[in-house]
């Protein structure tokens, strides 16, 4: 039996070097993102961060758009830059490199890790932290800009002793669904189609989308525990986890054939 579709929900720009690396396996790889990556409305506090860079020891970049966006139109800031850059994942990495940030300052997890998360970044940065040592962390918003995600990394810098400041550097709203996304949705609804998720709110939204639709037919693979948690509250019926590297993904999808 042939490998199923596969349902790729992250942001537009991810979700296409994905659907790519996927097809190139010879998966069937669909994109339909989930979230829309969207500038901040008012730049000033974005500005001001990268003014200031020389105060801290580290920035902690959450993902490739925080990295994208802290550097947007401002490449002079990753010349001589100074602080540690520590980025979550392979993804955050190269947009770090892109920016101009050499590799020999950017600490990460490695390649092969089971996960990419703040845990696992926590636990190659630790001994960076300790009393009188700033860090700023680069993150995404809400729809009205106000940070959002987990706030265990900074409870862990504080806890280390040290500061932690956070910027927005862009927001993340709901991605609108057309016509086609909603048929490819259905798919997925009915089984008929494998999604792969690696944000728990990627799953809200389709949920907010699609308020009426039943998810037990459901089959998700989730890059993350934390994930895979939350698609199993939204009913769906079948859900893996499998770490968020490309060999791994495709062994996952795979395992559903």
């Amino acid at each position: 039996m042939p490998a199923p579709r596969v349902i790729v929900t992250r942001p537009a720009r991810e979700a296409a070097r994905w659907v790519e690396a996927l097809r190139a396996a010879g998966l069937d790889a669909q994109a339909l993102p989930l979230i829309a990556i969207e500038p901040v409305a008012d730049g000033k506090e974005l500005q001001a961060a990268r003014q200031r860079l020389d105060g801290y020891a580290a920035l902690m970049f959450v993902s490739a758009a925080a990295a994208e966006h802290f550097f947007d139109d401002a490449r002079a800031f990753s010349d001589g830059l100074r602080p540690r850059c520590w980025a979550t994942g392979p993804g955050t990495v190269r947009a770090l490199q892109q920016a101009g940030v050499p590799v020999s300052a950017i600490d990460a997890p490695a390649a092969d890790a089971e996960q990419f998360d703040s845990e696992a970044l926590w636990a190659r940065v630790h001994a960076q932290v300790h009393a009188g040592v700033r860090v700023l962390i680069v993150r995404g918003g809400d729809a009205s800009g106000q940070p959002a995600g987990r706030a265990w990394l900074a409870r862990e810098i504080a806890a280390a002793g040290g500061t932690c400041d956070t910027v927005v550097a862009y927001r993340r709203r709901p991605a609108p669904l057309d016509a086609a996304a909603r048929t490819l949705a259905g798919e997925g609804a009915r089984g008929e189609a494998v999604w792969l998720f690696s944000s728990a709110e990627a799953i809200a939204h389709l949920r907010a989308a699609l308020p009426v639709t039943a998810w037990t037919s459901a089959r998700a693979i989730a890059t993350h525990p934390r994930i895979a948690e939350a698609a199993r509250d939204a009913g769906f019926g079948a859900v893996r986890v499998s770490s968020p590297a490309l060999a791994a993904l495709i062994a996952s999808i795979e395992s559903f054939a």
